[in-house]
């Protein structure tokens, strides 16, 4: 590991926006804000909302500034890059993001049943060939289900052509509500948080003629059923680094 990244460690271990939990002491002895992260971490009230694989925190950072009436937590297992949205957030003095360091699998172990408002996926790994590790599977999203209020909305913004269309199929077989859908989000004139907010990533995928998918949808209480798959076509530019610096503007 590089010194780089051991000082970044060091530094988000001494940061008050940062939580970690090693996995032993989680499984254990549980953890000491389950249920408990308005009144005893923001000691605010206001309605919690997750960014599930938040990356750099672009968009933790970005929602919280849209919403100060909000309150939100940046939640990935790699923390180099959380250490960015963590600092800047500290820097900037924005009180309502946090960000979580651990595994989504074991976001269960986080959060009580129902004390999350609303859950953002936003350009997640599509899995193609995992469906158990997709974000929008249905293992994960039985997971989100019993953290969620009833009524919580899950909003997923992704490059990928491939896992729009997953998501979409999956909504549809189980009766899911759809709130919102777009296969062209930019390109619509939308000015909201689903385009202002902006990742480093996302950039890439505008500059590279790629469109950007949205779907916000509401869970409901029947046992989810896994969409036939094997039809969807595959995107076709994974092989495309995440940054190429020649394709930067």
């Amino acid at each position: 590991m590089g010194k780089n990244k051991l000082k970044k460690f060091a530094e988000m271990a001494t940061m008050r926006n940062v939580v970690e939990c090693p996995r032993d002491v989680l499984l254990a002895g549980g953890f000491a804000l389950k249920g408990k992260w308005r009144s005893d971490f923001f000691q605010n009230d206001a309605p919690l909302v997750l960014e599930l694989g938040c990356g750099k925190g672009e968009y933790t950072v970005g929602l919280a500034l849209e919403h100060p009436d909000r309150l939100f937590i940046g939640i990935d297992i790699k923390g180099a890059r959380m250490y960015t949205g963590a600092r800047q957030a500290l820097d900037r003095d924005i009180n309502n993001a946090a960000f979580l360091r651990t595994e989504i699998q074991l976001i269960e172990s986080f959060f009580a049943p129902g004390e999350v408002d609303e859950i953002w996926i936003t350009f997640p790994d599509p899995q193609m060939k995992k469906v158990n590790k997709r974000l929008t599977g249905t293992r994960l999203l039985s997971s989100y289900r019993n953290i969620l209020r009833p009524g919580g909305v899950i909003r997923l913004k992704t490059d990928s052509p491939f896992l729009y269309e997953y998501t979409h199929r999956l909504t549809e077989l189980n009766g899911l509500e759809i709130v919102d859908s777009s296969t062209d989000l930019h390109g619509e004139g939308r000015d909201d948080a689903t385009t202002r907010i902006r990742t480093f990533y996302e950039q890439q995928w505008l500059s590279r003629g790629k469109t950007i998918k949205y779907l916000a949808f509401r869970l409901n209480d029947s046992p989810l059923e896994e969409p036939e798959a094997d039809d969807i076509e595959l995107d076709d530019y994974r092989a495309i680094p995440r940054f190429n610096p020649t394709e930067a503007h």
